[in-house]
């Protein structure tokens, strides 16, 4: 545990979180809030591995014993790092501080190209910053009629005590992670779903060969089947396609040891959403294939969630109304599960469905006579990379269709017979697997459907290239 002993590594000093904010860990050495660490002997491998760190209230820099380890070739083959509070990019401190703590810890680790060589360096976060973030985190259904799980959810629901109810543990809030090491250079990004078990899976996964019983047994089986293990972040066919010039922070090192009083921006007088940065980056390859399939009748709409990729997913299930409860449905890989979304007596249905990496499924439409009994089918071409939609005319009357293709701005119509199907192949190269279609029944104002995401192929692609654009039906699906 690579840190500062600011006041003292003790219980007196709050084991190394004191007013200096330029001292000491921040309290964020979780180790020593176990009595096994606290109570070490002086000494002991427990003490020596948790309990020591740098003293630069007397002398010395934040990075000189890990620097010295890089350079002698003694870093441990896994190690945390844990900055004084002035760096760690809370609101309350610049984020620039953090910057120029990150470079100076990524210039001791290069220092030495044998040890950098092998050598992945993850930066975590354990808040979001104040950041404007709309994802809202997979959870587990609490009950039967909150949705269902194929996946165990064995201790990840919590029971509830006085002051505090009930609930699904489940994610939090996203936070950023940067993964720098050989094998993922080149402003890759990743939207798989990680939380931060990841990290202790990436161990397992890295050490387990050496230490066959090397596994977490306190992370659950939900957790393990809807995050991933970090794998995927790393190319390790051909560490060598990028070069990664990164800018100079010396301009970001704090002037001085001072707590400033904190920045209070002043709000705009008229609110609006913050705005996505626009661009692309290429991003890698991800373990997910998801489907929905629906069954409509007069009386009800049923929808079957099949997950036929290699991770486990969370589908997140909306209604438009805005009172309704939602539902969440977990699926791990290979399953399905069905469930009923309309009863008898309701006159129309507006829901959506929404999983990992800007999966979108919108089901809109009326349930009496007059509606229009439109069944949308989308199947996966990863050879062609395209989707294929299957429209489905399930009445014995001519329907004619709608279909706006939101990245080729196309809009089509097509006449669909009494009991027919019509098959639509959007090829979607030029969008990087991107699509983003919608179809609407001209017998049926309110009948909506809408099919937006990303085709996996098995190869790395590009990131969403209507993030930022101009085109608010397309920027609201990711």
């Amino acid at each position: 545990m690579y840190q500062d002993a600011g006041a003292g590594l003790d219980a007196a000093h709050f084991w190394g979180w004191g007013d200096d904010a330029y001292i000491g860990n921040y309290g964020d050495n979780s180790l020593l809030y176990f009595h096994q660490y606290q109570n070490a002997p002086e000494g002991s491998p427990l003490a020596e591995k948790a309990r020591t760190g740098t003293d630069i209230a007397k002398s010395g820099t934040l990075f000189d014993v890990f620097r010295q380890d890089v350079l002698g070739n003694k870093l441990p083959q896994v190690s945390w790092i844990v900055a004084p509070e002035a760096y760690t990019e809370h609101p309350n401190w610049p984020a620039n501080y953090g910057a120029w703590y990150i470079s100076q810890l990524l210039d001791a680790l290069t220092a030495n190209p044998e040890v950098w060589s092998k050598t992945v360096f993850i930066i975590m976060y354990d808040e979001n910053d104040g950041f404007f973030d709309h994802l809202v985190p997979p959870t587990p259904p609490q009950s039967r009629a909150e949705g269902l799980s194929t996946v165990a959810t064995t201790n990840e629901l919590f029971g509830g005590a006085p002051g505090n109810p009930a609930g699904p543990y489940g994610l939090g809030v996203r936070v950023p992670m940067i993964v720098v090491s050989p094998w993922s250079k080149g402003g890759w990004i990743n939207s798989e779903v990680f939380d931060h078990t990841s990290l202790i899976r990436f161990i397992e996964r890295r050490f387990g060969h050496q230490h066959r019983d090397l596994m977490e047994s306190n992370i659950t089986p939900w957790r393990r089947a809807v995050t991933g293990d970090l794998s995927s972040a790393f190319n390790f066919a051909s560490p060598h396609d990028a070069k990664v010039p990164l800018p100079s922070t010396v301009a970001y090192q704090p002037p001085d040891n001072e707590r400033h009083p904190d920045y209070i921006p002043a709000p705009p007088t008229e609110q609006v959403l913050p705005q996505q940065e626009p661009g692309m980056r290429p991003a890698r390859a991800l373990p997910y294939e998801l489907h929905i399939h629906e069954e409509t009748s007069r009386d009800n709409l049923e929808l079957r969630f099949r997950n036929s990729g290699q991770a486990g997913a969370v589908f997140q299930v909306r209604y438009a109304d805005g009172l309704t409860a939602p539902r969440t449905y977990t699926v791990g890989a290979g399953d399905e599960v069905s469930d009923t979304f309309c009863g008898e007596g309701d006159s129309s249905y507006d829901l959506s469905v929404l999983g990992p990496n800007g999966f979108l499924r919108t089901f809109a439409g009326g349930m009496g006579r007059g509606s229009a009994r439109i069944t949308v089918e989308a199947r996966y071409e990863k050879f062609f990379e395209g989707i294929e939609l299957l429209i489905h005319n399930h009445s014995s009357s001519t329907e004619r269709v709608k279909m706006v293709d939101a990245y080729s701005g196309k809009t089509t119509s097509h006449v669909l017979h009494p009991l027919s199907t019509l098959t639509h192949f959007a090829e979607l190269g030029k969008s990087f697997g991107w699509y983003d279609l919608t179809v609407e029944a001209e017998s049926d104002s309110i009948y909506r459907r809408q099919i937006a995401g990303h085709v996996e192929t098995g190869r790395d692609s590009m990131s969403d290239p209507a993030i930022g654009a101009a085109v608010p039906q397309v920027a609201l699906t990711d």
